[in-house]
């Protein structure tokens, strides 16, 4: 179990659901990760559920907001990076070459978001901490193991994070001739940033891609099928990353289980 207190800029600290149906969200991935959940107002008079495993936060489940209701977008997993000052940094990428999407805005006393894009697309979040620093524990079965952003301008996109989070980067050459990025922060590997495979483009949209440890990818998927979910890529080892699926929840929103 790896427990945490804090965040070094540029590491990823927080994901969180956004999606049509709450409840519907927590039933299902209580039963895939085991996850329990405490519900929280949100200022609009709805609720929001936080979820633990054991007395520990590792997310949380939201409803979309009425706009994106009424487009009818698709529920989204979010990735956050750690920043000192989100005002500064909705400042200072658009040098960079990334788009501001959303704030800064304060979240009450916990923290200060901001949304934006590196180049090629893929919306990402930056979290500037206050009374929350972000996930309690990670690297573990039911917590948030691995990010990647699948992009169809990776090289883009890993200038833009050197340039805004400082990340220092390691490649990793593919098959197919392409690389594999890693940001890296304090000499760790943080997140991934890779071109959407052209085997999995029916599958895999542009955007981040968020990893949940599970003790068994097989056992995981089974326990998602039968609470409603789609398998989307089959387990498969992923050579040193480990045994790896991707799946939709009811709602579509899409994430990957990663045996630890």
């Amino acid at each position: 179990m790896t427990l945490r207190t804090g965040f070094t800029e540029g590491e990823v600290c927080w994901t969180d659901l956004q999606t049509s149906d709450v409840e519907a969200a927590k039933a299902f991935y209580a039963a895939v990760f085991g996850w329990r959940f405490e519900d929280r107002p949100t200022p609009d008079g709805r609720s929001y559920a936080q979820a633990f495993l054991g007395d520990d936060l590792v997310t949380v489940i939201a409803p979309q907001n009425p706009h994106q209701l009424a487009a009818g977008a698709q529920p989204q997993w979010n990735v956050y990076f750690a920043a000192p000052d989100a005002g500064e940094l909705a400042e200072n990428l658009v040098h960079a070459g990334g788009t501001l999407e959303f704030g800064p805005e304060a979240v009450a006393d916990t923290g200060v978001m901001v949304f934006f894009a590196p180049p090629g697309g893929g919306t990402t979040g930056a979290w500037q901490a206050g009374s929350h620093f972000g996930t309690a524990r990670g690297g573990e079965a039911g917590a948030l193991t691995w990010a990647e952003l699948l992009t169809p301008e990776p090289q883009s996109a890993v200038g833009f994070f050197q340039h805004v989070f400082g990340h220092g980067v390691t490649e990793y050459p593919q098959d197919d001739g392409g690389k594999y990025s890693t940001l890296m922060v304090d000499g760790v590997e943080v997140a991934g940033i890779a071109a959407v495979p052209a085997d999995a483009e029916d599958t895999l949209k542009p955007g981040w891609q968020v990893y949940f440890g599970v003790p068994s990818a097989a056992v995981a998927v089974a326990a998602a099928v039968a609470a409603g979910g789609t398998v989307l890529i089959e387990a498969d080892d992923a050579e040193e990353a480990g045994t790896i699926a991707t799946l939709a929840d009811p709602q579509g929103g899409v994430f990957s289980v990663l045996e630890v």
